[in-house]
């Protein structure tokens, strides 16, 4: 096990090298320049252009910046604003606010999704089945903004009107775990039909499977039949897409942090992508990189708990 995890760790620097060269590579290659943004379009006084071309590199060639920007990256610095911020103060602010929204939202989409694949499955063919996937397609076909905006006036506003009672907070992150309840389950909707899907599939395709039959032949109870043979198996690619999910929900919350006005990683990389702050963009997607990885090696490491015949060498 020990060998496998440091392989694996091992595999995962030359995918962190290439996510930061790439994405460096982009944020090189956009339009306009940095100063005249932070001079806000006036002349920016001669001596201090220099000094901050100097500083950041911004006249050298873009294999050498993304060179210096490796090598304090090796020293754990990931650089600094070109306000002199560190970028690394700017996403510990943010960082918390965003984790706290995807593991939300991930834990939804877990109970939620495998919840009603589960269902589904046992009633194939029945109107409960139907009806299931009929729900998922809508909640597929709606973009998130209507889906935000729509639950942010029925449970937020509608709901605190008749009631009283502020149940689901609508802006900010200032109601501990309640204030990520709507945009969890806005930012997972997708997910959510996504995985019930799978979950529903795998499901009856198991138990259709050679072994499930013969434990049914042998008169074992269809509990123990469905939940220790079949689902331990049909959790094997939903427990996948969970893992591969989780640096998806981090780094695609823009939309869901701006309507609930959530201050973390999504507004703060739209914000510096639009302000050309390069530092700020490659130290964020190398932080959700790394955080893809993790999540990654977790989910290979359950491979061996949900089916005792995987054996890491």
């Amino acid at each position: 096990m020990g060998r496998y995890v440091i392989r694996r760790l091992l595999q995962a620097i030359p995918v962190l090298l290439g996510a930061t060269l790439l994405i460096f590579f982009v944020v090189f290659k956009l339009p306009g320049n940095p100063l005249e943004w932070m001079s806000n379009g006036k002349r920016m006084p001669p001596h201090i252009a220099a000094l901050l071309t100097e500083q950041y590199h911004l006249d050298d060639p873009f294999l050498l910046q993304y060179w210096h920007y490796l090598t304090g990256l090796l020293q754990g610095d990931l650089g600094k604003t070109f306000a002199g911020v560190p970028v690394s103060e700017i996403i510990a602010g943010k960082f918390q606010v965003s984790l706290n929204l995807a593991v939300t939202a991930l834990v939804m989409e877990a109970v939620i999704g495998v919840g009603l694949g589960f269902y589904a499955a046992l009633r194939r063919g029945r109107a409960q089945d139907t009806m299931v996937l009929a729900s998922t397609l809508l909640l597929i076909s709606i973009p998130v903004l209507v889906t935000g905006f729509v639950l942010q006036l029925l449970l937020g506003v509608k709901l605190k009107q008749s009631t009283g009672i502020d149940f689901f907070p609508i802006s900010g992150a200032f109601e501990g775990w309640r204030s990520y309840l709507l945009p969890g389950f806005v930012l997972a909707g997708t997910s959510i039909a996504y995985l019930t899907r799978l979950t529903r599939t795998t499901l009856v395709e198991t138990l259709r499977s050679d072994y499930v039959r013969t434990a049914v032949a042998k008169g074992l109870p269809r509990r123990r039949i469905v939940g220790r043979h079949a689902l331990r198996n049909a959790l094997i690619p939903v427990v996948t897409y969970l893992g591969a999910d989780l640096g998806t929900l981090m780094g695609s919350a823009v939309i869901t942090e701006t309507i609930f006005n959530l201050p973390g990683l999504g507004q703060e990389l739209f914000r510096s992508v639009s302000e050309r702050q390069q530092p700020v963009v490659v130290g964020i997607v190398t932080l959700l990189v790394l955080v893809y990885i993790l999540a990654n090696l977790v989910v290979d490491l359950l491979y061996a708990v949900l089916d005792p015949r995987i054996r890491y060498e």
